[in-house]
């Protein structure tokens, strides 16, 4: 059972490091290994593939959980998620999904479906046509709701994600976000967030694009194919143990920094994700800006923590 974490995790790093390591860092995004010279030659490096929430912004707790309760509120279901009920929830990988689940386990579906042609399920949604408009509509609802406190600048991008991108950009590196959220709503934070030009860099594999979602392998291996990538120079980033599931079945590495509702999983027996983070970045200066990328040549550059020559050193390259 997850513990949920009342503050943002903090962790005390180290200092940042210099320019020679940041080069280092551009170096292997673009070949993929720690030594050698860097060369444009993309397809040799290695590319990123975000997961949304939890890892680009802490979106479950405030995010998801919210505009959940206010569907559930707006349709008088009779029923909200606390904190700690969410948590559990999180373990069903989708929105509809784990509506479905929940309202199964309750035997709280409203009254117009609570006489089901079938009690069957189909990757985790009703084959009962009243049931699944219920939830497809609520879902649809609830993605409504959730871009709106997106837009609002209620929950921000996770402190490291902003200078971690922005090394993807400029070393030329393929990045990608892979969740099971709906499209519309990843979209919408990744534009709002981070601005246009890191949006317009991105690929966005998202919902219900695949047949089953995490932790299936099937979004991952959909990622590699449409972007041409092999996946041994794929690494992912996660925050849960359905995440580092799919990640590992997909046969690419996993780095996995903790969120509000992970940050007590076990990831080490079985999971053997490359490394745990608490935050991907200690600091970063205050003129890196939210809505355009900075250059690492740049005095002013961001200092990443997330040592991707030591990730790179554990690959099978």
């Amino acid at each position: 059972r997850r513990r949920v974490a009342r503050g943002r995790p903090t962790a005390a790093m180290p200092g940042a490091p210099d320019e020679a390591m940041m080069a280092r860092l551009r170096n292997v995004l673009l070949t993929g290994r720690a030594g050698g010279a860097a060369t444009d030659a993309v397809p040799g490096g290695l590319a990123l593939l975000f997961d949304c929430d939890g890892v680009l912004a802490d979106t479950e707790r405030d995010g998801h959980r919210v505009s959940f309760n206010k569907v559930f509120e707006e349709r008088g279901l009779g029923y909200s998620w606390d904190v700690d009920e969410y948590g559990r929830l999180c373990e069903v990988g989708g929105g509809k999904e784990r509506m479905t689940f929940y309202m199964n386990k309750n035997k709280c579906w409203p009254e117009d479906c609570t006489n089901p042609t079938t009690e069957a399920l189909v990757k985790g949604l009703p084959v009962d046509e009243t049931r699944l408009a219920l939830v497809k509509s609520c879902h649809a609802r609830k993605t409504e709701l959730f871009q709106e406190l997106i837009g609002s600048g209620v929950v921000p991008l996770r402190p490291g994600i902003l200078p971690l991108v922005d090394e993807a950009i400029a070393a030329g590196a393929p990045h990608a976000v892979c969740s099971t959220s709906n499209e519309a709503a990843v979209r919408t934070l990744v534009q709002t967030l981070m601005g246009e030009e890191r949006y317009a860099s991105f690929e966005f594999f998202c919902g219900d694009c695949v047949p089953a979602k995490k932790p299936a392998p099937d979004v991952y291996n959909l990622a590699a194919s449409t972007m041409k990538l092999p996946k041994d120079k794929c690494v992912v980033i996660e925050d849960s143990g359905i995440g580092c599931k799919a990640a590992k079945a997909a046969g690419m590495a996993c780095l996995v920094t903790t969120s509000t509702y992970t940050v007590d999983e076990d990831f080490r027996s079985g999971l053997r994700p490359l490394f745990i983070y608490r935050v991907l970045c200690y600091s970063y200066p205050q003129t890196v800006s939210p809505t355009s990328p900075t250059s690492p040549n740049s005095p002013n550059s961001p200092t990443s923590h997330v040592d991707l020559h030591r990730i790179c050193s554990r690959l099978p390259l």
